[in-house]
């Protein structure tokens, strides 16, 4: 078995998994991701990076619909016909999201990655694999098990001569949304190390810090803004503040995939407590509606970096107001408007020549909270080694090598390069 990283081994991001067996050629993921032309210039515009392009593959399997993972899907299925395999969730929510990335490339001025005509092409060539359930696929038996990541994310299992894990991103931790990944014994293991040689603050300790810190907010008579990524997060903090006797909001793309996910109740923890949580909190869904959530006492809304969405109009209202805090529960990119936030608390806001953007300061409260949907250092090690493999690839990770440090007594570690073909 043959594989190559055209995009994501040494990086986070862009991931793209090229397998070869026996003739037959397969893709695990094929994302891009959207990064600043100048990290420290946020207010100059963003740009894609694409992984390496690919050849014909008759074959995909698609662990989630997060674009770093899935962006690419529309052009391999638009140019090879290429079948893509996943959870209905996750295509379902990959579509909505492809569809958004085509507004971003035409509002930043960026080339299209692919066209409506593709992602027609990618809805067409999909073939749903629900969990715990086993298909032939490209000469392997390929089964899926959940990631715990987001609700339909999935670890793939391929059987042939050897048992081969492919963990797209991981959490083992029981969120409010999903329950955690559990270990697959397997001679190969290839995992994601987003958080090799970090770990993370106690999740409990830091859902009650934000609960607190809402309710200090709140209490003293501002408003807490909650910049949150659509797919997840949204839900997870409405879940989390939902038996909160405040006047909550939500805003923007996280509001329809609420509504897909309980569309497909299967892939939640509890489903009951997700139409609780809806209920709870009021959608912005006109100009009335809108109106009326800027003067919210909670505000859940996109985009999680503050690169753009909604959130930017909240915050413009609440800069200068000390009562109020940007409340940020997720991790921000070099290089994004909520890295800049908060390191130098200013923000890149439009201004009406366009292409141009101004550096806003920002006086109220901004403080950043750990909710993250990936397995840390720790976690990574308990799992890799539940799973016992012979070789394992680290990938989608910066710090990877110290995983495999600490690992390479006990079995074969790999840290291969994006374009650098290898075999196990």
């Amino acid at each position: 078995m043959k594989l190559q990283f055209l995009g994501g081994a040494e990086e986070v991001g862009r991931l793209g998994l090229l397998l070869k067996n026996e003739g037959a050629s397969m893709m695990l993921e094929y994302g891009f991701k959207i990064v600043s032309k100048d990290p420290a210039h946020p207010a100059i515009k963003k740009a894609p990076e694409f992984p390496i392009e690919s050849p014909p593959v008759d074959n995909a399997l698609l662990t989630h619909c997060h674009i770093d993972h899935s962006g690419m899907m529309p052009w391999l299925s638009g140019r090879y016909g290429t079948k893509i395999y996943g959870t209905p969730i996750s295509m379902a929510v990959s579509e909505l999201l492809y569809y958004d990335s085509l507004k971003i490339a035409d509002s930043e001025g960026f080339p299209r990655p692919y066209n409506e005509e593709d992602i027609e092409a990618a809805m067409r060539e999909f073939r749903p694999i629900r969990f715990g359930e086993t298909l032939d696929i490209g000469g392997f038996e390929v089964k899926a098990h959940s990631a715990g990541h987001v609700p339909g994310a999935t670890m793939f299992e391929l059987k042939g001569d050897k048992t081969t894990v492919f963990t797209g991103d991981l959490n083992t931790y029981n969120s409010r949304l999903v329950y955690g990944a559990h270990p697959v014994k397997c001679d190969n293991l290839i995992i994601e190390s987003t958080y090799a040689g970090r770990p993370q603050r106690d999740r409990q300790k830091e859902e009650q810090r934000l609960v607190d810190k809402v309710k200090e907010v709140v209490e003293r008579g501002g408003r807490a803004i909650i910049p949150c990524f659509a797919v997840g997060r949204t839900q997870e903090v409405m879940l989390l503040l939902k038996n909160l006797k405040y006047d909550m909001w939500v805003d923007g793309m996280g509001k329809t995939v609420s509504r897909m996910y309980l569309d497909m109740p299967e892939y939640l923890r509890n489903e009951k407590d997700l139409r609780y949580a809806k209920k709870i909190f009021k959608e912005v869904r006109t100009a009335s509606t809108r109106e009326k959530s800027m003067k919210a006492d909670v505000i859940v809304t996109t985009s999680g970096m503050l690169d753009g969405g909604p959130v930017l109009r909240y915050l413009m209202q609440e800069r200068e107001n000390r009562k109020s805090a940007v409340l940020i529960p997720g991790y921000q990119a070099e290089g994004s408007n909520g890295r800049m936030l908060l390191d130098r608390r200013q923000v890149a806001v439009e201004t009406e020549v366009i292409g141009e953007r101004d550096i806003i300061d920002v006086k109220c409260e901004v403080e950043r909270f750990d909710l993250s949907a990936h397995a840390d250092h720790n976690e990574l090690l308990r799992f890799i080694r539940a799973c016992d493999p012979t070789n394992v690839v680290f990938m989608h990770g910066d710090n990877r090598e110290i995983l495999a440090d600490e690992l390479e007594s006990e079995m074969n570690t790999f840290t291969p390069m994006n374009g650098k073909e290898f075999e196990l």
